[in-house]
């Protein structure tokens, strides 16, 4: 009899009577998709199930249900696979059906061969997309999911017999480095041909395994955007809808945890024999290829999705789906919508304290943060807005803190430090390695609503090399197109984004920008490590909670401009025009509309009134005042 917890750790036993109750009726694997959907359901089920976020890799139990935060950083080739397919009993003749779905190596048992004639066995095609966690997922995001979850782990035994001794980092470790693994494990290594026993066979795979690996020599490389990140890859395989999926999309998928070692060993055995220059006509995959695509599954562990949703955010603090259908989305919008004007306040307050007492940059960073491309006219992104925010002290620990800030309150963000060295050794671009068959990630692969950083205050004269100058490239069309070229060799692909780019530096800003605010400090605190770790340390933990949400749901807001007011704003402009011609441009109307959609967003206001309209006025004219008497000080342009 089925146990409650049977669909957590042994899914395909479900999977298995679903399919052997419908066979062959054809609807059995949307019975499949349709029984996991309802138990998730249940109240708060989604927390039971282990997050490869959260949870070391050898705390899993193989095939267990997972479920998967992770932005699509590949898609390789459709694969075919034995989707039904029959086995016969060497001794009695007799014949069991299996389903191939949801597995990596088709089931057979003692004494029992695969029918390999076509009339029985039954294709399908699948895809896999290489995933990988959220890049620069801020800090308070993964605790806050990590905090939730109710999943009941314990070390895995399943397919290495000590594995509770070790830990991820030194299994990963062992994967990267084989001559440690020589060090440990040659010794006792049997025949695994002809074994009946599974345990025997998976504890000798392992050893096999590693026996093999001895001969690999380069570290794999995991192919995260962002130096300095970890957390898991995974490659994930979809059976169904993935059309809906692309590159650069935020996914979480529920699935089947595939890691079995047998793998490792098929996959070295393919590597070997594709030196013979027979099998080589056979196999057309290259080495670096067949690494890429079939890495060891305890570096990059597979999942056979039953479940994927696209996210329309990473911020835990909100309901994952905020639609007005459902009730509980409505009721949490509505609930936070009623004290919004104390949290925008706040946050004003301090925004503020964190500029040194400079109230307009913190306004500007409020409508900077709540940005988001909303729609493309052409080949205009439409919402985009970036703030080069100049006047910041060079070489300072001013830029750092402010960055400091903006993680805590954004769930995804990085900080590019805009130096010589590093805009001519960076990969910005992603480009695609055609010997591998993949495509190498970059630093601007982000996923969209991600906060950029660029520090220009460390930029100190230098020359630029020819991969710097298409890096400087790169970060001016990102700005201005909200676009990234990626490079395929022969031609440049564009992949539109939806990324807040924010840039600081001491004059105007050597990269385009929407609109400059020049910082004016009212205070120079004496320590300032001391100011802003203690404006952080401050603020209290549920304050700084509402601020993350109110940043996150007012992106997610509608809005619109009724034809009265739009008929107003024309003649507004149009009384501007006629009393200041020259300095009253067609950009000026765009961004004062601009500002002022994001300041009745940020007050809470879905359409634009006169009160918001005449404020975007104001908000603009002290701007352009500042800047005008930055001039006039310097004697030059910023």
């Amino acid at each position: 009899m089925p146990c409650v917890a049977d669909w957590l750790n042994c899914p395909l036993s479900i999977v298995q009577g679903i399919f052997v109750q419908n066979n062959p009726d054809p609807e059995w694997e949307g019975k499949v998709t349709e029984y996991f959907r309802e138990k998730l359901k249940e109240n708060n089920a989604t927390n039971w199930v282990p997050s490869l976020n959260d949870v070391p890799l050898h705390y899993l139990k193989p095939n267990s249900l997972v479920k998967f935060r992770c932005m699509i950083q590949d898609m390789f080739d459709p694969e075919f696979y034995m989707n039904i397919y029959e086995t016969v009993d060497t001794h009695t003749k007799s014949r069991v059906t299996h389903f191939g779905k949801y597995r990596d190596l088709a089931e057979c048992g003692p004494h029992q061969e695969i029918d390999l004639n076509p009339t029985k066995v039954v294709t399908a095609e699948r895809q896999t997309f290489y995933c990988v966690p959220v890049p620069g997922e801020s800090a308070w995001v993964k605790e806050a999911y990590s905090s939730v979850s109710q999943a009941r782990v314990c070390p895995s035994t399943s397919y290495t017999p000590s594995r509770h001794k070790r830990s991820y980092e030194e299994d990963e470790d062992m994967e990267l480095h084989p001559s440690k693994q020589r060090e440990q494990h040659l010794g006792n290594i049997a025949d695994i041909h002809g074994s009946g026993e599974p345990k025997r066979l998976e504890t000798e795979a392992s050893a096999t395994r590693q026996m093999i690996s001895l001969n690999c020599s380069p570290p794999l490389d995991l192919n995260f955007p962002l130096p300095g990140e970890k957390g898991p890859a995974c490659l994930v395989k979809m059976y169904r809808n993935w059309d809906n999926f692309k590159v650069n999309d935020v996914l979480e998928v529920y699935g089947i945890l595939s890691v079995d070692p047998v793998l490792n060993i098929l996959n070295n055995e393919d590597r070997e024999n594709s030196s013979s220059p027979v099998d080589s006509m056979d196999c057309m995959d290259t080495v670096e290829e067949q690494r890429v695509h079939s890495p060891p599954a305890s570096l990059v562990p597979r999942i056979h999705v039953i479940l994927a949703q696209k996210l329309q955010h990473i911020n835990p603090l909100l309901p994952a789906c905020l639609n007005e259908e459902e009730s509980r989305s409505c009721k949490f919008v509505s609930s936070f919508m009623s004290e919004l004007s104390p949290v925008r306040a706040e946050l004003l307050g301090f925004l503020t304290h964190a500029f040194l007492g400079d109230s307009l940059a913190a306004e500007y960073l409020i409508l900077h943060l709540i940005s988001t491309v909303y729609a493309r006219r052409d080949v205009l992104p439409l919402g985009k807005f970036t703030i080069n925010l100049s006047g910041c002290p060079r070489n300072s620990v001013f830029t750092e803190h402010i960055y400091r800030i903006i993680q805590q309150l954004v769930p995804a963000s990085y900080r590019l430090q805009m130096t010589i060295e590093n805009m001519n050794c960076l990969q910005l671009k992603p480009h695609k390695d055609y010997t591998a068959n993949r495509l190498v990630s970059g630093v601007l692969q982000l996923a969209s609503n991600t906060s950029l950083v660029i520090d220009e205050t460390l930029l100190e004269q230098g020359q630029l090399d020819t991969r710097g100058v298409h890096n400087v490239t790169a970060l001016g069309h990102l700005i201005t197109w909200q676009k990234v070229d990626y490079d395929f060799s022969y031609h440049q692909m564009e992949f539109p984004c939806n990324i807040n780019v924010l840039i600081t530096s001491e004059g105007r800003s050597l990269l385009p920008s929407d609109c400059q605010v020049h910082l004016q400090p009212q205070l120079i605190p004496p320590n300032m490590e001391e100011h802003m770790n203690s404006l952080l340390t401050a603020v209290l933990p549920s304050i700084l909670n509402k601020f993350r949400i109110y940043l996150s749901l007012l992106r997610l807001l509608d809005y619109s401009i009724s034809d009265e007011v739009t008929k107003a704003v024309e003649d507004d402009f149009v009384e501007m025009r006629k009393n200041d011609p020259e300095s009253i441009t067609a950009d000026d109307l765009h961004r004062t509309l601009l500002i002022a959609r994001f300041l009745s967003l940020s007050a809470g206001q879905t359409t634009l009134s006169r009160e918001r309209w005449l404020r975007a006025k104001q908000l603009e004219a002290l701007r352009k005042a500042r800047l005008q008497q930055q001039k006039s000080v310097n004697g030059n342009e910023l």
